[in-house]
C-alpha cells in the first residue's frame, strides 16, 4: 500500500470515528431535541464537504410501543371476555391481530392518531454528484436511536449459534420474530370459534407477555445506537467526502438521513411524500446503509415482519456485482423479519437495495442494547460499506 493510500485510509477511519463518536454522545430518540441536534450536525458536516444540505422538519409519531401495547392488551381482553361472550371475544381477537399486523407492516395505523400526539422528525437532505444529471442515487441512513428492552437480549440467539452453528449458517431468512405478537389474538379468535379453552388460555398468556414487553420498551431509554444506525450515517458522510475528492458526472447523489426510523419508518414516509414527484421512478435508485457495523457485510434481499417482500428492481444484483469487482466481501441471500426505511421506496416502485451487516450468528451486533456504543463497532465493515456505496455511485455514473 502506498503512502497516499495509507493516508487516505487513515483519513477515512478518522472521519467515520468522528461522526459516530460525536452523534453517539447525543441522546437521540425519535422526534426528540437530540434527533434535531443530530440532524443539524450531519447537515453542517455535509456542507463542510461541499455537499449542500438542509434539515427538513416533518410531522411524525415518536412511538410504536404504545400502540402495539394497546393492540396486544385488546387481544388479552378478547381471551378474558370470550369466556362469557364468545362472539365478542372472536371479534376482538380478529381486530387485535389485524391491528398488530397493520402497525408492524407500515399500514394505515389507525390507533396512532388516537393514542399519540404528532411530533416532529428531522430529516437531512444533501445533494452531491452532478446536480444536472438525469439519473439519481439516493443514499439512505437514519440518525435516531432505538429504545432498549428485555426482548432485545441476544443471549438465546448466541447460545443457539454456539449449539447449532451449521443450522445458523444455512438459514438465510430470519425466524418470524413478530409471530408471538400478532399470533396470540388470532389464536384466541380461532380457539373461541372452535370452543377450545386451552389455546385461548395459552394465547392470553402470550398476549400478556407481549403487552409487558412493549411497556418495558416504553420505560427504557434510547441506546447510543452506534451500529443502528450511526454506522450507516458515517458511511454516508464518508461517501460524500470521497465524491468531494473525486467528483463524478452523470449522476446526482442525494444524501438522506431520516429521523424517526425507530418508530417504524416515520421519517422516510414524509420524505417520499415531499420529494417523490421530483424523483422519477425510471431514473432513481435507493441504496440504504442500515446497521453496517457488525463483522460481516451482507446484502439484504428483502424484508417483512408479516409477509416477505423482496426489494423492487435489479439494484441488489448490481450492488453484488460491484462488490465482486471491487474485491469487497459481501454475503447475499439474507432476508430480514424487521423493517427498514427501504421498504417505503421499494413499495413505491423504485429499485432498492439494502447493505447491512451481521455477526457470526447472523444477528445485528448489540441490536437495541446499551452496548451499542462506538467502541463496539467493527469499523472495517463500516469502511467496506462506504467503499461499496462509493463504487456503486461511480459505476452508475459511468454506465447508466
Amino acid at each position: 500500500m502506498s503512502t497516499t493510500d495509507q493516508s487516505s485510509e487513515s483519513s477515512s477511519r478518522e472521519l467515520l470515528e468522528e461522526v459516530v463518536e460525536h452523534l453517539a454522545s447525543i441522546y437521540r430518540p425519535s422526534c426528540s431535541p437530540g434527533e434535531r441536534e443530530a440532524a443539524e450536525w450531519i447537515a453542517e458536516r455535509l456542507n463542510d464537504l461541499d455537499t449542500p444540505a438542509r434539515v427538513e422538519p416533518e410531522a411524525a409519531y415518536a412511538s410504536y410501543w404504545w400502540t402495539l401495547a394497546t393492540w396486544c392488551a385488546l387481544g388479552v381482553l378478547a381471551g378474558v371476555l370470550g369466556r362469557s361472550r364468545r362472539w365478542l371475544g372472536v371479534l376482538l381477537g380478529i381486530v387485535s391481530g389485524a391491528g398488530i399486523a397493520d402497525e408492524i407492516s407500515n399500514g394505515r395505523r389507525p390507533l396512532r392518531p388516537i393514542l399519540l400526539r404528532r411530533q416532529t422528525a428531522w430529516n437531512v437532505v444533501g445533494e452531491g454528484g452532478d446536480p444536472s444529471a438525469e439519473r439519481t442515487l439516493v443514499l439512505l441512513a437514519h440518525h435516531d436511536a432505538p429504545h432498549s428492552g428485555l426482548v432485545f437480549d441476544q443471549t438465546l440467539q448466541r447460545k443457539a449459534g454456539e449449539r447449532f452453528p451449521d443450522l445458523i449458517e444455512r438459514t438465510n431468512t430470519a425466524i418470524p420474530i413478530w409471530a408471538p405478537v400478532f399470533g396470540p389474538p388470532l389464536l384466541t379468535a380461532l380457539g373461541l370459534l372452535l370452543r377450545r379453552p386451552r389455546p385461548v388460555s395459552l394465547a392470553t398468556l402470550f398476549g400478556i407477555g407481549s403487552t409487558a414487553a412493549f411497556l418495558d420498551i416504553a420505560r427504557r431509554p434510547a441506546v447510543p445506537g452506534a451500529n443502528d444506525n450511526l454506522s450507516g450515517v458515517a458511511a454516508m458522510v464518508a461517501v460524500a467526502a470521497a465524491l468531494r475528492k473525486r467528483p463524478v458526472s452523470g449522476l446526482r447523489v442525494l444524501f438522506v438521513s431520516c429521523g424517526a426510523e425507530e418508530s417504524l419508518q416515520e421519517g422516510i414516509r414524509p420524505f417520499m411524500q415531499r420529494h417523490g414527484a421530483q424523483l422519477p421512478i425510471e431514473t432513481t435508485s435507493f441504496l440504504n446503509l442500515e446497521t453496517v457495523g457488525s463483522p460481516r457485510l451482507v446484502l439484504l434481499e428483502g424484508e417483512g415482519p408479516m409477509f416477505m417482500e423482496d426489494y423492487h428492481g435489479a439494484l441488489s444484483d448490481y450492488v453484488a456485482e460491484t462488490a465482486e469487482r471491487a474485491g469487497i466481501a459481501l454475503r447475499r441471500g439474507l432476508r430480514a423479519r424487521a423493517s427498514t426505511d427501504s421498504i417505503i421506496p421499494s413499495r413505491a416502485g423504485y429499485e432498492t437495495a439494502t447493505i447491512c451487516s451481521v455477526d457470526r450468528n447472523k444477528a445485528l451486533s448489540n441490536y437495541h442494547w446499551p452496548t451499542d456504543t462506538p467502541e463496539n463497532l467493527d469499523y472495517e465493515t463500516v469502511e467496506a460499506a462506504a467503499r461499496l456505496a462509493e463504487a456503486v455511485a461511480r459505476r452508475l455514473a459511468e454506465e447508466r
